[in-house]
């Protein structure tokens, strides 16, 4: 359910492609072994990516300048994402049996000088929102009409840096700026009026939706918001594990 304002309609599920599904994505995440794939971390965001990659993200070579960037600030949780790039044939999938082994290029965290398609190195908190400001101030001045999308997990609301980047990419109206914020209800401070009122009082488009409701996730993904960042909340509900919303 989409619920950008009070009110707002119930919109129902859509049946996935039967091959290109996010049953897909959990069966190839079911590959990887150990206590350091974060599995809750990983499996909170796994919705939420694969209707980014498979639905909206613009990552084709042809795209040129309207190429989206993608930036995992929850990089501490990669699993998901490496299962999302190696159904998209980014990474070769015999990889994920290799996961955080000595010669494997996938870590416990994402390497963008590894990693085909990875655009940041990840990991520790707060540092992908930042980063993703930066990248929007520097695609409007080079003129080039590129997204830039970053998922964060709720958690890192508690990292300053986060702060200053909600005020500034508010009041610089940096509209090719969008965040994804996984809300497994598991952030030390929380927020009155929920996670989205602290963006949405810096000049934020907000909406939160279920974070399993892929047709509502979509349409929250595509809402116009002129001038403005924007914002959605994948409300997965309570997390499993205390790792999960970091």
């Amino acid at each position: 359910m989409i619920s950008s304002r009070p009110g707002a309609a119930v919109v129902t599920r859509t049946p996935e492609r039967p091959k290109d599904s996010i049953a897909r994505v959990r069966e190839m995440m079911g590959i990887v072994r150990g206590d350091a794939k974060h599995a809750a971390a990983a499996e909170s965001t796994a919705d939420a990516l694969w209707v980014l990659y498979d639905r909206v993200l613009r990552l084709s070579p042809d795209a040129g300048d309207e190429r989206d960037r993608f930036y995992l600030s929850k990089g501490h949780g990669p699993m998901a994402y490496y299962a999302i790039l190696a159904l998209k044939e980014l990474i070769d999938p015999a990889e994920l049996y290799q996961f955080g082994t000595f010669h494997s290029m996938l870590g416990h965290h994402p390497d963008r000088i590894k990693v085909p398609g990875v655009d940041i190195s990840s990991g520790s908190l707060g540092h992908g929102l930042p980063l993703a400001v930066g990248s929007a101030v520097g695609l409007r001045a080079l003129g080039r009409p590129g997204r830039v999308w970053v998922l964060m997990g709720d958690g890192e609301l508690d990292e300053g840096s986060n702060a200053e980047a909600i005020a500034y990419a508010g009041r610089a109206r940096l509209d090719a700026l969008h965040v994804v914020l996984i809300d497994n209800h598991s952030a030390t401070q929380g927020w009155p009026g929920g996670m989205e009122e602290r963006f949405r009082i810096e000049g934020w488009s907000c909406a939160r939706v279920d974070g399993r409701d892929h047709q509502a996730i979509e349409g929250a993904y595509r809402e116009k918001h002129s001038g403005r960042p924007r914002l959605v909340v994948a409300d997965v509900g309570a997390a499993d594990s205390g790792e999960a919303g970091s």
